[in-house]
């Protein structure tokens, strides 16, 4: 989960999120994680891979920074995605560990992207 090296939430290259045209939704999570692993990378890296499975999911991007503020945001087709996404019982245990262990702050939000334009690398 750090903006240099292998990201288990992008792949190994970083990679942009691909989305479809809009209106879909961003799921926001912003975080100051507490000092130590604890099985967060481990976690982090199955919350990847479910999260993948689970009905409307668009994609991800991820980065922390060296003193452990990161956002990732995920992709979403509806908001009955994301409900489904935070029913999901493995996700519902990671989150409370979450809370308990790995992060001394964090903020959600929640927002149902309207517009999306950038520039593409060129080959």
């Amino acid at each position: 989960m750090s903006s240099h090296g292998a990201n288990p939430l992008t792949g190994s290259d970083g990679a942009f999120a691909r989305t479809p045209r809009p209106p879909y939704y961003a799921v926001i999570f912003t975080s100051r994680r507490t000092p130590g692993e604890r099985g967060y990378n481990t976690a982090a890296a199955r919350m990847a891979e479910l999260a993948a499975q689970q009905p409307g999911y668009l994609g991800v991007e991820s980065a922390r920074d060296a003193d452990g503020l990161g956002i990732t945001v995920s992709y979403w087709d509806s908001e009955d995605a994301i409900a489904g996404w935070r029913r999901e019982i493995e996700h519902t245990a990671a989150r409370e560990r979450g809370r308990n262990e790995w992060y001394e702050h964090y903020e959600l939000r929640v927002a149902k992207v309207e517009r999306a334009y950038g520039k593409k690398p060129t080959a």
